[in-house]
């Protein structure tokens, strides 16, 4: 007969023998995305519908495509993959500097975290944006889905994917930090919790309205929008970060929650981002709209093209 360990015995044993749980944490999740990736490349082998949703600097950020060869279009698989990985660089990167300054004696400083935050946005939302759409937070992709710039029925799994890309950066970020005792790079609410709820409601409704301006509107200069979404999350972290630490965003908070075993307020970081970037990608809707002709438009949506329009009359 084969010999079943019940779940206190393995727990103890890896206590016993000193194995951090990051370490657990970190084999399992990647074992576990890898088994999905199999899955979901013969899943997306065997589809007859490619949906195509791009955050591209000059175009439209939603396009469906129906019955078109995968050869031409992104794979579901690869934008799942972009979104793991732009996600785990995100975590990683934003939560490394909080750790570091938390080690070193504030030695980053606040206007040095909001910084990183800002510019690995911005790195980001021009190395895959025209890949997956680089959202790297369940409340944009919720938000671009309920503006139907989404289908709804790929939404569970890139949510899943940003969950692991932030879960693989923690538990990266536990065992490189792992002998510091502070080492929390989660979001605690400083203040009472409807102060918290209503901070993040405020900033993640300006960076989805300013998501939305720059990623979906031709009126917008679309060569720009890294540049724009990177400084909204960078002014949104160097005023919000001492309250609320700044989430905007589920995946970032619930991440290192599940590393570390955190929960603390965890309710405001998965409610309030979502509701608040529904709400502002619903509003900046409600205003998008012109009389202007779609040509006028497009003639001046582009930052470069303004540039060698003016240079060739002149």
């Amino acid at each position: 007969m084969y010999h079943v360990h019940h779940p206190n015995r393995v727990i103890r044993y890896i206590n016993r023998d000193n194995i951090p749980l990051s370490i657990v944490i970190f084999i399992v999740g990647s074992s576990f995305i890898c088994c999905s990736f199999v899955f979901l490349s013969v899943m997306d082998e065997i589809s007859a519908t490619n949906h195509e949703v791009v955050l591209d600097v000059n175009k439209d950020v939603s396009r469906t495509t129906e019955g078109s060869s995968s050869c031409v279009n992104v794979s579901f698989l690869q934008k799942l993959v972009a979104e793991v990985v732009g996600t785990y660089f995100l975590i990683f990167a934003g939560c490394a500097s909080v750790v570091v300054n938390k080690s070193k004696e504030n030695v980053v400083t606040l206007p040095g975290i909001s910084i990183v935050w800002g510019l690995v946005v911005m790195v980001l939302v021009y190395s895959v944006g025209h890949i997956s759409g680089a959202h790297f937070n369940p409340a944009v992709t919720i938000a671009f889905a309920s503006t139907k710039r989404f289908p709804w029925k790929q939404v569970p799994v890139y949510v899943l994917a940003q969950v692991v890309g932030s879960i693989l950066a923690s538990g990266t970020l536990r065992l490189i930090f792992s002998g510091n005792e502070n080492q929390f790079s989660g979001t605690l609410p400083s203040g009472t919790h409807a102060q918290a709820f209503v901070i993040e409601f405020i900033i993640t409704f300006f960076l989805m309205f300013v998501i939305s301006g720059v990623a979906t509107d031709n009126r917008a200069i679309g060569e720009l929008a890294g540049i724009a979404v990177g400084a909204t999350v960078l002014l949104n972290v160097m005023f919000a970060g001492p309250i609320t630490g700044a989430s905007m965003n589920p995946a970032r908070s619930l991440g290192p929650a599940l590393v570390h075993n955190e929960f603390r307020g965890i309710w405001i970081y998965l409610v309030s981002p979502t509701f608040g970037a529904v709400v502002g990608a619903w509003v900046y809707n409600s205003i998008r709209y012109t009389d202007k002709p779609l040509r006028e438009i497009t003639q001046s949506a582009s930052f470069l093209k303004g540039k060698r329009l003016g240079g060739a009359s002149s």
